[in-house]
């Protein structure tokens, strides 16, 4: 069924080894509402960046991705901002 609109949460991890565990977990609990994740991180030849970005594109349930913004917000580490595109 296409989606009436496009809800994408923006996830920038700071310091990754200490904050994706909790991260992840989140991510797995609300696997059933997420249709698309991306990480993005910068590397290159000896350099791993401790930071990172996920974008996640939700299912059209607003309030379940508020949910998960309002979890991953909570943690240490992770700021999270959300766009909305509804299809006219």
């Amino acid at each position: 069924m296409p989606l009436s609109r496009h809800i994408i949460l923006g996830i920038h991890v700071h310091d990754r080894p200490h904050h994706i565990p909790g991260v992840q977990n989140l991510l797995t609990e609300f696997g059933c509402s997420i249709r698309t994740r991306i990480g993005l991180h910068d590397t290159g030849e000896g350099y791993c960046s401790p930071n990172g970005l996920i974008l996640v594109e939700m299912t059209d349930d607003e309030p379940r991705a508020n949910d998960l913004l309002r979890k991953l917000d909570a943690l240490d580490g992770v700021e999270v901002q959300k766009m909305v595109f509804d299809h006219a």
